[in-house]
């Protein structure tokens, strides 16, 4: 997120991370003035125009463990407080697409609550950041707020493909770029270590591993294998709904565990995962820590600090520095241009989801959202 509002233009004054590979990495990339450790609702942060951030979602992410009493989660409140108390002409949220089901929509309320009583006027929906020109499919939720003034929400740049939902956030606009375009100029990848080109390298497949890379065709996935070369963890979690006794109606899908990405459409969703489970679109080995830098559209001079799985882990969590521009880039042209009046806080528009259905739990959290907060002018909006 820094990244994309340096590019904007935005001059960052102050960070906080808890994770030393992260605090290390933000080091290298952009300056001392970061501070490792803890943050409370009563951390003192000095004068800015925009605060930006993205409470820890494990709590609630689809690739976590989904707790909602997570520790955790509570930062969402507290990110909230924080703003409510230093009242910085804006801010921006960003969360994963179950943020907005976790704890039955608590964390919702927990975000909104605070900022709507201290005069901010907010969107939050949720994007697909292939709809803004990354070459990924990546649902995430993202919460636009200004202080006496209505921010605009960025509209989709690109249509997209390969993912339910992509087509319905945009038709009859330029394609996203695919991960062909994305890899393209890397030069190729070794099993040693080289400074050409930092962290392009792979660990070699063998044995089921090989056999199994050789036998996926793109956009195929463990479940398109034969049993016999399902992993075992995979075999648990594809049938652990089942044996959990949860209604065939209510069950999720399998999760997809190794897969083979189609050079000619966005990547899947980039995760701390990625370079063990996704196998690259041609050749039988599994992605490199920098093709998954490219794909979130990190430029290949951004150094990762720490373990092979520390910068995995890194990426993964990482907002995709081009739409942080995007977001970054509206703010700033907000901010110039507003004319700042005793407005009262208002949720301006709620979009939970990009798709024509809702889960009943997402459909209970709108409702209570509507009744809370009243009609959104653009709730499920389209654009063409």
């Amino acid at each position: 997120m820094t990244l994309g509002f340096v590019r904007a233009g935005f001059q960052p004054v102050a960070a906080f991370d808890s994770w030393s590979p992260a605090v290390e990495t933000y080091r290298a990339n952009f300056g001392d003035h970061i501070t490792e450790g803890f943050i409370t609702d009563e951390t003192e942060l000095p004068e800015a125009a925009v605060i930006v951030g993205g409470p820890p979602c494990q709590g609630f992410s689809s690739a976590g463990a989904r707790r909602a009493e997570d520790e955790r989660n509570t930062l969402v409140r507290v990110f909230a407080k924080l703003i409510a108390r230093h009242r910085p002409k804006a801010f921006v949220f960003e969360n994963v697409e179950g943020f907005l089901t976790g704890g039955e929509g608590c964390f919702v309320f927990d975000l909104l609550g605070p900022l709507i009583d201290a005069g901010y006027r907010i969107h939050l929906r949720k994007l697909n950041a292939a709809n803004h020109g990354v070459p990924q499919h990546r649902k995430r939720v993202i919460g636009l707020g200004g202080l006496g003034f209505d921010p605009t929400f960025p509209r989709p740049t690109h249509s997209a493909h390969g993912a339910p939902g992509a087509r319905l956030a945009a038709k009859r606009l330029p394609l996203t770029p695919n991960l062909a375009a994305a890899f393209d100029g890397l030069p190729p990848a070794s099993t040693m270590a080289w400074d050409e080109c930092p962290d392009h390298t792979y660990r070699e497949l063998t044995g089921d591993d090989l056999e199994r890379a050789i036998r996926l065709k793109p956009g195929q996935r463990m479940r398109d294998l034969p049993e016999e070369f399902w992993h075992e963890s995979y075999r648990r979690r594809a049938f652990r709904r089942v044996m959990d006794g949860t209604p065939v109606e209510c069950r999720g899908g399998a999760p997809a565990g190794v897969r083979r990405l189609r050079p000619d459409e966005p990547s899947k969703a980039i995760t701390g995962a990625a370079v063990n489970e996704f196998i690259h679109p041609v050749e039988n080995r599994p992605l490199t820590v920098r093709e998954c830098a490219r794909i979130q559209t990190f430029p290949d001079s951004f150094r990762f600090i720490g373990s092979r799985r520390d910068q995995a882990q890194l990426i993964g969590n990482a907002v995709p520095p081009r739409l942080a521009e995007v977001i970054a880039r509206h703010l700033r042209r907000d901010i110039e241009d507003a004319k700042t009046s005793a407005l009262p806080g208002k949720l301006l528009s709620f979009v939970p989801t990009l798709s024509t259905g809702m889960s009943p739990m997402l459909e209970k959290v709108s409702k209570r959202v509507d009744q809370t907060y009243g009609n959104h002018a653009e709730q499920g909006v389209l654009w063409h």
